[in-house]
C-alpha cells in the first residue's frame, strides 16, 4: 500500500454513515478519505450497535461487507447505541464486541485494524458509556487494534455543532470530527 492508494472500510453507526450533514460529502469518514486519497468503503448503518439494531449476524451482515471490501484499513466506530440496550443485555454486548472485532481480525490479518472509542451525543453520560468503552477498548486491544481513545467528547458542550435532531452532529460537527479523526491517524503513523 502506498499512500494515496488505500482502500478503507468503515463499519459503524449513524455518525460514521453522516446523519445529519447536509450532504454525504460532509461526513467526517469522506472527508478524511478524500484529504488522503483513500478508497471509501462505507457500510456504516443508522441505529447500528454490536448487538442493537443487528437483524443480520454472518453471511450478509455489516462485518462480512466490511471484509468482501479487502481493504487495507478497517475503522470500528461502534458502540454508541448498545448503549440503548445495555440495560437488558450487557453480557450480549460485550460478547458480541469480541466476536466482530475477532472475525474482522481473522478474515483481514494483514489490514490495519483502528477502532476508536465509541462516540457518544450528550453532555450527560448514562453509567454505560464507560462500561461500553472499555469493553470495545480490551476487544481492540485482544486483536491487535489500533486504538483512538477520546471520540466519545469530541463534540462535547459544543451544541452549535449537532444538527436539529439533537442526535447527530451537523456539518460543523462533522468537520470537527474530521479534524480530531485525522489527527489521531497521524498519530498512529497513518
Amino acid at each position: 500500500m502506498t499512500p494515496g492508494t488505500a482502500t478503507v472500510a468503515f463499519y459503524g453507526d449513524s455518525y460514521t454513515e453522516g446523519i445529519g450533514a447536509s450532504d454525504p460529502s460532509l461526513r467526517w469518514s469522506t472527508i478524511v478519505c478524500a484529504a488522503r486519497g483513500w478508497r471509501e468503503h462505507n457500510v456504516s448503518v443508522n441505529g447500528l450497535g454490536f448487538v442493537r439494531n443487528r437483524v443480520e449476524f454472518g453471511d450478509r451482515d455489516t462485518v462480512q461487507q466490511t471484509i468482501d471490501a479487502r481493504p487495507d484499513i478497517v475503522v470500528v466506530t461502534m458502540g454508541l447505541n448498545d448503549n440503548f440496550a445495555y440495560p437488558l443485555t450487557p453480557a450480549a454486548i460485550r460478547e458480541q464486541i469480541g466476536r466482530d472485532l475477532r472475525r474482522i481480525r481473522s478474515a483481514l490479518p494483514d489490514a490495519r485494524l483502528i477502532v476508536v472509542e465509541p462516540f457518544w451525543y450528550t453532555d450527560e453520560r448514562p453509567e454505560s458509556v464507560p462500561v461500553i468503552i472499555g469493553w470495545v477498548r480490551a476487544a481492540a486491544a485482544a486483536v491487535g487494534a489500533d486504538w483512538v481513545p477520546g471520540a466519545s467528547r469530541w463534540i462535547e458542550g459544543r451544541p452549535e455543532w449537532m444538527a436539529s435532531d439533537g442526535l447527530h452532529p451537523n456539518d460543523a460537527g462533522y468537520a470537527e470530527l474530521a479534524r480530531r479523526m485525522d489527527a489521531a491517524l497521524a498519530a498512529l503513523g497513518l
